[in-house]
């Protein structure tokens, strides 16, 4: 893939997470250039001028996304510099955490027990957004579950790399 294809690439997938999921446009870039670099451990620097952006953008960028857990830094045994890369962890199904939703839900039912007193319509929201996220915690352990076998037979027929 030639660069300019990586730099296309990484702004196709910065302008999607900044739209879908509010990430500053650069934080979305490293992590479709990231997707696509070789090789795939960068240094800032490195990062800064295939990006053509700033150290300090890179650095920030480079921050959120570990806070995602989407990237990491390493340094290997005597280098003076952090090298970049996609975190292996990010490749597994953090989204189907059951959890999350179940800690929406008491908080959902917080408001609802503030609107004890309201008309039907004022707490149907709410009320919505309970079931949902009772729906979502009960379901996505399977689905997770599911997605885990899919993978496995993709891997074993060699349509996806393990």
């Amino acid at each position: 893939m030639s660069h300019d294809g990586q730099l296309i690439f990484a702004d196709h997938v910065g302008r999607f997470y900044a739209r879908q999921y509010g990430f500053p446009p650069m934080a979305g870039r490293l992590l479709g250039y990231l997707f696509v670099c070789d090789p795939p451990q960068q240094t800032i620097d490195e990062l800064g001028e295939a990006l053509l952006a700033s150290r300090s953008a890179i650095t920030g960028a480079v921050k959120l996304l570990e806070s995602y857990r989407m990237a990491r830094r390493t340094r290997g045994a005597g280098e003076r510099v952090d090298r970049v890369s996609l975190d292996p962890v990010s490749q597994q199904p953090q989204n189907f955490d059951s959890a999350i939703h179940k800690e929406h839900a008491a908080l959902f039912r917080e408001g609802l027990a503030l609107l004890a007193d309201a008309p039907p319509d004022r707490r149907a929201p709410l009320a919505e957004m309970v079931a949902l996220a009772d729906f979502l915690s009960e379901r996505l352990p399977a689905l997770r579950d599911e997605w885990h076998a899919h993978r496995d037979e993709l891997q074993a027929s060699g349509k996806l790399p393990r």
